[in-house]
């Protein structure tokens, strides 16, 4: 009776994990270059290891479930600003916060700094290939009329090759890399991602890349999907949970039968 309601506990658990993340993709199906999560079980894996390890015991400790991430690429949006990049094929735009942790993101969604620095949604610095922060130069011109030094505006022009233009003139490329294990890339946020050690980071060659300014990745979240799934998952929950009260119901007659029993 016990193990009844260990293994439909266990269920729930696994239930409840994928709830929580296709509610969290549902969430994020408007978020710039979201990758969606899914969830693969894992029980025949663990379930051998506890038949081996734990002699007499065939239930697992831990909850046999695990989550991947979908690296499939979103649609392209098109939203007319220079400073929104997307990538067309495989590769990460290269970040580095304030404190030197360098990040890997799909979002394009860039701005300038007062001072000129390219930075993406949450202020980290993008790189270019010499590996440092870009920076759009301060252009002024000179009015001959009256000698006044005016603020000229700045045309920024990306190839699609990546290169950065500032009024025509050549500023920096943007740093694009691929990654040869992406189960080695850590998810720190909805866009962001940490390259393990074992990632294999490689830069992608200039002639592969392939930059479309004025537009944004969208996520690839497919939100029809994650509805049904969602209300799939919702009704095996509500079959789990009532194993369980059914067992703790004839637990509890059980006990009462013993109880009279032994009185």
């Amino acid at each position: 009776m016990l193990k009844e309601l260990h293994t439909a506990a266990l269920g729930l658990l696994n239930t409840q994990t994928r709830l929580e993340v296709t509610a969290n993709n549902i969430a994020n199906a408007g978020t710039t270059a979201f990758k969606r999560a899914g969830v693969f079980e894992r029980n025949l894996v663990d379930a051998k290891a506890s038949l081996f390890n734990h002699a007499g015991k065939l239930e697992q400790d831990d909850p046999p479930i695990g989550s991947y991430t979908d690296w499939k690429a979103g649609s392209s949006n098109n939203t007319n600003n220079p400073l929104d990049i997307a990538i067309d094929g495989s590769g990460f735009f290269t970040l580095r916060s304030a404190d030197g942790e360098e990040t890997l993101t799909r979002n394009g969604s860039f701005k300038l700094t007062p001072d000129g620095f390219l930075v993406s949604h949450d202020g980290k610095y993008v790189l270019g290939t010499n590996n440092e922060a870009i920076r759009i130069p301060d252009y002024t011109s000179i009015d001959g009329s009256d000698g006044k030094t005016e603020r000229k505006a700045v045309d920024v022009t990306i190839a699609n090759t990546g290169e950065i233009y500032a009024n025509d003139e050549p500023v920096a490329t943007l740093k694009i890399v691929d990654a040869e294990d992406y189960s080695q890339l850590v998810r720190l946020s909805s866009q962001d991602f940490l390259p393990d050690v074992d990632a294999g980071l490689v830069n992608v060659p200039q002639d592969n890349v392939n930059i479309k300014q004025g537009w944004l990745e969208g996520s690839n979240v497919d939100i029809i999907n994650e509805m049904v799934t969602m209300i799939e998952l919702q009704r095996a929950f509500e079959a789990g949970s009532k194993v369980i009260q059914t067992n703790d119901s004839t637990l509890d007659k059980s006990m009462q039968v013993a109880k009279f029993g032994y009185y």
